[in-house]
């Protein structure tokens, strides 16, 4: 057996439970850590895998997810989700025409990100919109949002 030595202290005590459950709704300060372009599961189409990081207030770690179905054989789908889209790149600076040529440019960027409960799973969240930070409402489509502000700090250092 492999010899260890370890010993208890309160310096090291486990840390509390974290609360699983949704968020309420509302809009948080989010930034995407993470996107990955993904097979659906019926091989039919794919779509963008986001993973946001709230970075201000209570909730300030959490994590949210959203699927956007880029490319799908229902194309209401592929509609709703390259709407998101438009809004997410909106919402980190980028105006209309601009080409997002890697999932990359979305990441660390502090945006609002307006959060709901799941309708079908109330055991989840859903991102109904993407906002540039100040936005009160989504910003449509047909028009560029304002630029994120810029700083070398990152969003979440105070």
């Amino acid at each position: 057996m492999p010899e260890f030595s370890f010993e208890l202290d309160q310096d090291y005590a486990p840390a509390p439970v974290k609360s699983y459950e949704p968020l309420e709704r509302g809009d948080y300060q989010c930034i995407v850590i993470e996107t990955s372009i993904k097979t659906t599961k019926a091989g039919t189409g794919e779509y963008i895998e986001v993973v946001l990081q709230v970075v201000d207030g209570e909730h300030s770690g959490r994590r949210l997810w959203d699927r956007l179905n880029v490319s799908n054989p229902n194309k209401q789908a592929e509609e709703i989700a390259r709407r998101q889209l438009t809004g997410l790149c909106q919402a980190v600076g980028m105006d209309m025409g601009s080409k997002l040529a890697d999932t990359e440019q979305l990441h660390d960027i502090p945006m609002s990100v307006a959060v709901d409960i799941d309708r079908k799973d109330p055991t989840r969240n859903r991102i109904v919109a993407y906002n540039s930070l100040g936005a009160s409402r989504p910003a449509p489509v047909s028009e560029p949002a304002a630029e994120a502000p810029s700083s070398n700090k990152k969003p979440w250092e105070k």
